[in-house]
């Protein structure tokens, strides 16, 4: 069977894969993680596949009929995201248009958490993925091939004249390391100089090590809607093994992003890891994101093993801020964890968020003030995104705080994100702002621009990543400035 993979056009450089998917300030743009796992997984089962990234190759519908130069899908498998659905749905509807007699798959987590409702907003969808979907697309491919009845399927919603049917859920994947590596899929259909994430060197590519968050973090979009929060991994032999064909088969790649929502999940999985690259002898730089909570030996196991960089969600410097949203940790512990990545000589990429439970204008004061003591290599500072199927939006929705459910509002018109929340002490225009504030504030600071500096002349390669990075948030970062610009796009 011929099946087509599409991440569909949508705003420019749409990162939709991303746990919060938008254009970036600083030019991030992942891969097409997932739809690139269930390419290998239909390839290993014998099918014909195509797997196009339209935002990565700069891609209007038009140029996609003109690069399928000649396939004809039988079975049509589309991305989306919350704030791309409408989007989506209608590249669908283009898609059926252009081959009718192909069946027509929409994955995601938006159409995980509301199936029904993502169907319903065309009438040539055919059916919807739930959760993760690797093998529910091979299994769907099958069952068309043989002819048999779709509702046979676990994990989907398939549409039957006016109704909806949900089928058994499909339990998760197990057996991790019987998944083709991603970056086999990477390297047959995409160009990894397309890709960017404003933390690592560049080139990088991203992979997968393990599924799931075995934490409670209220906001978090994977663990929840598709991967569920049992934290299961790949053998330390399986992802070294995928090391090694990185090393081998793209040269050209300074670096991989362990794009785990935990890669700390399970601290024996992290020394297994780590323990079997020196082993090996293997060389290459990689990232990852954990919890701040890890102990010096292993960051120091971690700096052996070739790992520079780690991504950490502090989330707030606030400790009633983090019990509110379910944190599970401890600003005391965020302090020794920073001085012991430095110490250990990691880089920390950070995170804050504003407008959880419990902030107010002092609370985000108290965090910036937090963010600025410890002193990351990089900072991120963003409003609570929230999306269907997470605690954090039956949170907003139920409490009244939702300004909008038009999906399209998640983003601006120039497709950066956007903040749908107003809570009793913050509005949302003033997330946006502070946020903005506080990124430029802890970006420009001269210790910090000192830093980087020496930075630079000591390792040119981190320098010429900051100033790719810098370009593009300095860029959109001046627009936001412009008169009736940012504000506009935020009504």
């Amino acid at each position: 069977m011929n099946i087509l993979f599409l991440n569909p056009p949508f705003k420019g450089r749409f990162s939709r894969s991303s746990r919060s998917p938008a254009v970036t300030m600083g030019g991030t743009l992942y891969y097409p993680i997932w739809l690139a796992y269930a390419t290998g997984v239909a390839e290993q089962a014998g099918h014909r596949c195509c797997l196009i990234d339209s935002p990565a190759d700069d891609l209007d519908l038009d140029a996609v009929m003109v690069r399928l130069n000649g396939f004809v899908p039988d079975l049509i498998v589309l991305d989306t995201s919350t704030p791309s659905i409408y989007n989506d749905v209608a590249v669908a509807d283009r898609m059926k248009s252009e081959f009718p007699e192909a069946f027509t798959m929409i994955v995601g987590t938006h159409p995980s958490a509301l199936p029904e409702e993502t169907l319903a907003l065309s009438g040539t969808i055919d059916a919807a993925a739930v959760g993760e979907y690797d093998y529910t697309v091979r299994d769907v491919a099958a069952t068309l091939e043989a002819g048999n009845h779709l509702t046979q399927v676990p994990g989907i919603v398939v549409r039957e004249g006016r109704d909806f049917v949900r089928t058994p859920a499909r339990p998760l994947i197990e057996e991790l390391d019987d998944i083709p590596f991603v970056t086999q899929t990477y390297y047959k259909y995409l160009n990894v100089r397309n890709y960017f994430f404003a933390a690592a060197n560049y080139p990088m590519v991203m992979i997968m090590t393990g599924r799931g968050c075995p934490f409670r973090c209220f906001f978090c979009v994977y663990p929840q809607v598709f991967h569920s929060r049992r934290y299961r991994t790949r053998s330390a032999e399986n992802v070294v093994d995928e090391f090694a064909y990185v090393v081998d088969r793209f040269p050209e790649v300074r670096e991989i992003g362990i794009e785990d929502d935990c890669f700390s999940g399970r601290q024996s999985h992290v020394h297994d890891v780590c323990e079997l690259i020196i082993r090996r002898g293997i060389r290459i730089k990689w990232y990852c994101n954990v919890r701040g909570d890890l102990d010096f030996d292993t960051l120091r196991l971690m700096k052996n093993a070739g790992c520079r960089l780690v991504t950490v969600g502090f989330e707030s410097g606030v400790q009633s801020v983090l019990d509110s949203m379910h944190k599970g940790e401890t600003v005391d512990r965020y302090y020794r964890f920073v001085r012991d990545a430095k110490r250990a000589g990691i880089l920390v990429h950070g995170c804050i968020m504003v407008g959880n439970p419990g902030d107010t204008r002092e609370t985000l004061a108290e965090g910036y003030e937090f963010a600025a003591r410890i002193d990351c290599d990089s900072m991120q500072f963003y409003p609570l995104y929230v999306y269907p199927g997470t605690e954090a939006y039956r949170w907003a929705r139920d409490a009244g705080y939702l300004r909008t459910e038009d999906f399209s509002q998640w983003v601006t018109e120039q497709g950066l994100h956007n903040c749908v929340l107003e809570t009793p002490d913050l509005s949302g225009k003033e997330m946006v702002s502070l946020c903005s504030h506080y990124l430029a504030r802890y970006h420009l600071r001269p210790r910090y621009i000192a830093m980087k500096l020496m930075q630079a002349i000591l390792h040119p390669s981190e320098g010429y990543r900051t100033l790719k990075a810098a370009r593009g948030f300095l860029g959109k970062l001046l627009y936001e400035q412009l008169p009736g610009k940012g504000r506009r796009a935020r009504r």
